[in-house]
């Protein structure tokens, strides 16, 4: 790690290693020095040790994007870097990234670490049938879920292998449809022991990733208990669900002073499309990466939406989809819930119904244009009058 100052009277460089000792060492250096202001190139988790040293010492601290500083390439050097981006901050050309504050960025971590853990439990869960499979064992024919409390107790006997199909039928609850006859014959099977111990395997994993799941919960909840009134208020627009609101909180944090406007919020989310513009054409443009784990969110929270009835994020949600797609649709939706978003956090207020009429009583004149030309292609004659 390459460092340059610049104080003056002084313009040195330094390279220091990364371990803990070395920055401690980088950190009384630069204190001597009385540096006040610090920027540093976005290396992903490579830049949190120093930024966690950095941000205690009161310095401010700038976390630049890299392709905000390039250079030109052809000469480029740890040393020259550092120079060139010491450089930029003197003459205030850098634009600092948006660093979220510790226990914001510690609640990220712990809500996308459930998000991997629902994910591996998915992926853990759709391995039993495959097994089962295997053993001529027809259990999802007759119980919807064979990770439920009929199906799991069947399958914890299953591996076992000690009883008959007809004792582990009885293990089926009174709701299950099936009939117990069809149950056993469903559990008559040739289970080898290969595949009793792949069974017994996988369910004591689903069984651990189920505990880390709650615990995970559990923390997640009591950190969020000081926004329960940003919860129920984002829990007011379709489509969002208690689940989707935690990572909005997780992600986007609750103080919206730090966007000046819901544009920039979508912008920096990666839910707006790019900008795309050559002799005078737009052209289009894909949506910048932005947070993963909050555009993943808010697309599936566009899906929920565009399935209400009556409401004005599901009429945008049709009315996209029959021109664009249901993927476009879904994006669409989930940045207008973004937007929404913003205002609900900014005002402290609960997201306020338009309708599903919204946009044809603010745009009549372009729906009547468009219906009257789509009567004439089929051979209408149309005229329209005011009722």
């Amino acid at each position: 790690m390459v460092v340059h100052v610049v104080v003056p009277g002084r313009s040195e460089a330094r390279t220091f290693g990364t371990t803990t000792r070395e920055l401690l060492t980088l950190l009384e250096w630069v204190e001597a020095l009385q540096i006040t202001h610090v920027a540093m190139e976005s290396t992903g988790v490579y830049g949190k040790p120093l930024y966690n040293l950095l941000e205690t010492t009161g310095m401010t601290v700038y976390v630049v994007n890299a392709a905000h500083m390039k250079a030109v390439p052809g000469r480029k050097t740890d040393v020259q870097d550092a120079e060139w981006i010491c450089d930029l901050m003197r003459h205030g050309l850098l634009r600092a990234s948006l660093i979220p504050s510790r226990p914001q960025r510690e609640l990220r971590e712990l809500v996308r670490y459930r998000i991997s853990l629902v994910s591996e439990r998915t992926a853990e869960a759709n391995r039993i049938p495959k097994v089962l499979e295997g053993g001529n064992i027809k259990l999802g024919s007759v119980v919807s879920d064979i990770l439920g409390k009929s199906g799991r107790a069947m399958l914890e006997a299953l591996a076992a292998g000690q009883r008959s199909p007809e004792d582990i039928a009885t293990l089926a609850d009174v709701r299950v449809r099936a009939t117990r006859e069809d149950v056993a014959d469903a559990l008559r099977g040739r289970l080898t022991p290969h595949q009793h111990l792949m069974l017994r395997l996988q369910l004591d994993h689903v069984r651990y990733l189920d505990q880390q799941i709650e615990a995970v919960e559990g923390e997640v909840t009591t950190r969020l208990a000081p926004f329960a009134v940003q919860m129920t208020q984002l829990d007011t627009i379709p489509g969002v669900s208690e689940r989707v609101a935690e990572v909005m909180l997780a992600e986007v944090g609750p103080d919206m002073t730090r966007f000046p406007s819901a544009a920039h919020l979508t912008s920096w989310g990666g839910m707006c499309p790019g900008s795309n513009e050559s002799a005078g054409k737009r052209r289009g443009a894909r949506t910048r990466k932005g947070s993963p784990t909050l555009r993943r969110t808010l697309t599936e929270a566009g899906q929920a939406a565009g399935r209400t009835k009556n409401t004005y994020l599901g009429a945008v949600y049709r009315r996209i989809a029959a021109r664009r797609g249901k993927k476009r649709a879904a994006i669409a939706v989930g940045r207008r819930i973004l937007e929404i978003a913003y205002y609900v956090l900014r005002d402290g207020v609960a997201y306020e119904e338009l309708g599903a009429n919204y946009y044809d009583e603010h745009k009549k004149d372009a729906v009547v244009r468009s219906a009257v030309k789509r009567l004439e292609r089929l051979g209408y004659k149309v005229t329209v009058e005011a009722a």
